[in-house]
């Protein structure tokens, strides 16, 4: 079977098994087929790139990461069609949490165009990832995973306790951290998907807003090497979420998780003119 026949058939399976969640209503389990993973412990890990063989690989990894996304912009891999409401980035004076839906492994370039888009360096964004992402990604994306700021999550309770550490810093020097509240990702799965807590306690927690981006998708003229149309991504970017002091950690955190949730439900209502209705 060719490579892009066999991707072709994968890409379905994968629909398949998004429609099968979607009816029992497994909203942040994985669909994809994930080989099993290390454990990713203390010593393999450097949230804040302290040690000097970080800062080299971090330098060269995002060095890396740029020509990667120059190459797929030119090359139409990647396509974005328009980013509406960069002035919501632009004006930021504080860290920030940016919450996005995830369809895509390239997803996470699409955010750093936008961010890049509104003037913010590309090295003070960071990504929260999966801890197999960290530990069992091989080659050049790989590389990416370990060195791009990334911050991958733990199944080890100590490695765990220098993530959340890792987050304040990161948050309280300004910087902007990318997390997925649906979890999982649904390869071009439209919809938004039911959230969990953790972004917006990162952002009660550490005091900063949080920024709220829908990608909506149509599809290209041009067709992928799986047999599928490329996407035309637009990026919708809303205005900060910010905790209300007279309001309790946990009732901030459920108030954020809502808000957000509402404009992007209703941004996919008006991108694609139809009711949402999960």
């Amino acid at each position: 079977m060719a490579a892009n026949e066999w991707a072709h058939q994968e890409r379905l399976l994968v629909q398949k098994k998004i429609e099968k969640f979607e009816q029992e209503k497994r909203w942040n389990e994985d669909v994809e087929k994930d080989p099993p993973a290390p454990v990713l412990m203390p010593e393999m890990v450097d949230y804040l790139n302290e040690e000097i063989s970080s800062k080299i690989a971090r330098w060269f990894s995002f060095r890396g990461a740029e020509k990667y996304l120059m190459n797929i912009l030119r090359d139409k891999k990647l396509i974005i069609k328009d980013v509406i409401g960069l002035e919501h980035l632009k004006y930021l004076d504080s860290g920030a949490i940016i919450t996005s839906n995830h369809f895509n492994p390239m997803d996470t370039f699409a955010v750093q165009y936008a961010t890049c888009a509104a003037g913010i360096k590309k090295e003070k964004l960071y990504r929260v990832i999966r801890e197999g992402n960290y530990t069992n990604f091989p080659g050049f994306f790989g590389r990416i995973m370990r060195h791009c700021n990334t911050l991958p999550l733990s199944s080890n309770a100590d490695t765990m306790k220098m993530f959340v550490r890792a987050v304040d810093t990161v948050l309280k020097d300004g910087n902007l951290i990318v997390v997925y509240p649906e979890q999982a990702m649904w390869w071009n799965y439209k919809k938004p998907r039911p959230f969990q807590d953790g972004a917006f306690k990162f952002a009660v927690k550490s005091d900063v807003p949080v920024i709220p981006m829908f990608i909506t998708m149509q599809d290209s003229d041009i067709l992928g090497e799986d047999g599928f149309f490329v996407q035309e991504y637009t990026i919708h970017i809303f205005p900060p979420i910010r905790k209300d002091e007279r309001k309790s950690n946990r009732q901030n955190i459920e108030d954020m998780k809502n808000k957000n949730f509402e404009l992007v439900k209703n941004c996919y209502e008006r991108a694609y003119n139809t009711k949402y209705d999960i």
